[in-house]
């Protein structure tokens, strides 16, 4: 069913206008009922399932009065107006040109990063876990958007990337006694080569087969680490060290050898001292990283991503090395998502295989869909809107999921290309 009614004529009387409204406010209801009834309406109650048909009938009800009020705006004069504009904006899907004429040095970005530096002196413990959780999704939204965004390989498996980040460290440092810093660019490496070794069998893939490929691999990935119990510990999961200053740690006492961040500086002991510099190190990766990105892009790596990603056959006709663009792309994603895992690591403190489950590849993807292929800066909002909110929310914690299929829905109807559409740079090709 559309979301804007069948068009009328101007000359279309009350009684029409009328007429439509029921009919569309009738088979809002009937879809409403068949989609909600056995989500809402069924509820396991210990071995038993109770019928509470009344809420889906509730919803449903008020669904099909939303839609009898929404048909009969749109038939008023400024309902037309804003009908208009909306058809209007909906068909600019196509990425945006930008002249270097057209360029302006943005002053404000200056100020957004010295802000995001000072925010977590200013906020208290609860938010101060959410920042650093939406820095995290932050990262692996920009990874993933090099592989889907970019180079158009649609990837359902990328946490399979983020769990071996994250596992990188707390084995690393269980097994080979490595610290945080250490495990960094050794967990960057490790993701990329496992980003190497996928992309290698999905060279001639695309589409619906790469998805299902990249999906048994994020499986795969999950289920050794959940059986795998002499090294991994299985589904009781495995503790991750948490990280240091050149050495000193953010913890009451120290370990024997070790000096506690606070003596050092002759402070009171503060267990937020440790999660300000998890945030600001992350948020300071997180600049550079999409810095990266942005740089990437108007290389020639990056125009070979996009070319890639528009027409593969076109690419390969012009030379490019079509296993070599696909298989950097993966990399490069890859490395992105296994930086982020040793931050969820340290952050976590402890870490199993239940975190790293398809939910959190398909919520990565609705982040790179949700802010525009291609687009760093609506990758960005996306994933602060997507982690923030539900937290902001947390009283509708029972229609999360819900409330999120809508939300998809919509941005896909209203805004096809995310909510900033991705732009491009011209190049002057004058005097050659």
């Amino acid at each position: 069913m559309s979301l804007t009614p069948t068009p009328l004529t101007s000359a279309a009387g009350p009684t029409a206008v009328l007429r439509q409204a029921v009919l569309e406010a009738a088979a809002s209801f009937v879809l409403a009922l068949l989609l909600l009834g056995p989500i809402v309406g069924l509820v396991l109650d210990g071995y038993q399932i109770k019928n509470e048909l009344q809420r889906p009938l509730l919803i449903a009800a008020l669904v099909a009065l939303g839609r009898f009020l929404f048909t009969l705006a749109l038939h008023t004069p400024s309902g037309r107006f804003w009908l208009e504009r909306f058809s209007a904006h909906r068909g600019k899907t196509a990425i945006l040109v930008q002249s270097d004429s057209d360029r302006q040095h943005h002053g404000w970005l200056l100020l957004l990063f010295i802000a995001g530096l000072a925010l977590p002196f200013l906020a208290n413990k609860y938010a101060l876990t959410v920042l650093i959780q939406a820095m995290i999704y932050v990262l692996l939204g920009l990874g993933l958007n090099i592989v889907v965004g970019l180079a158009g390989l649609l990837d359902l498996g990328y946490v399979a990337f983020y769990a071996v980040g994250a596992y990188g460290l707390a084995l690393g440092a269980q097994y080979l006694d490595i610290g945080f810093w250490t495990a960094l660019p050794l967990a960057a490496l490790l993701a990329a080569l496992f980003g190497a070794l996928l992309g290698f069998p999905v060279l001639r893939m695309h589409g619906d087969y790469l998805a299902i490929v990249t999906l048994g691999f994020g499986e795969i990935i999950r289920l050794v680490l959940n059986n795998w119990l002499s090294l991994t510990g299985g589904p009781n999961g495995i503790a991750a060290p948490a990280p240091q200053l050149f050495g000193l740690e953010f913890s009451r006492s120290a370990r024997e050898g070790g000096l506690p961040f606070h003596e050092y500086f002759q402070l009171a002991y503060n267990p937020l001292h440790r999660f300000i510099f998890i945030y600001l190190v992350l948020f300071l990766v997180v600049c550079l990283m999409a810095l990266v990105v942005n740089r990437l892009r108007n290389m020639p790596v990056g125009r070979a991503w996009e070319a890639l990603r528009e027409d593969e056959i076109a690419c390969r006709a012009l030379g490019i090395n079509h296993v070599l663009v696909k298989l950097s792309a993966f990399m490069m994603g890859a490395m992105v998502g296994g930086i982020a895992g040793v931050f969820f690591a340290t952050y976590q403190g402890f870490i199993n295989p239940a975190s790293f489950n398809f939910f959190e590849s398909a919520l990565i993807l609705a982040i790179v869909v949700l802010g525009g292929l291609g687009s760093t800066s609506g990758v960005i909002l996306a994933a602060l809107v997507l982690t923030i909110l539900p937290e902001v929310l947390r009283a509708f914690a029972d229609y999360r999921v819900f409330a999120f299929g809508v939300l998809m829905v919509l941005m896909m109807i209203w805004r096809p290309r995310g909510l900033i559409q991705p732009r491009r740079r011209a190049f002057d090709v004058e005097g050659l």
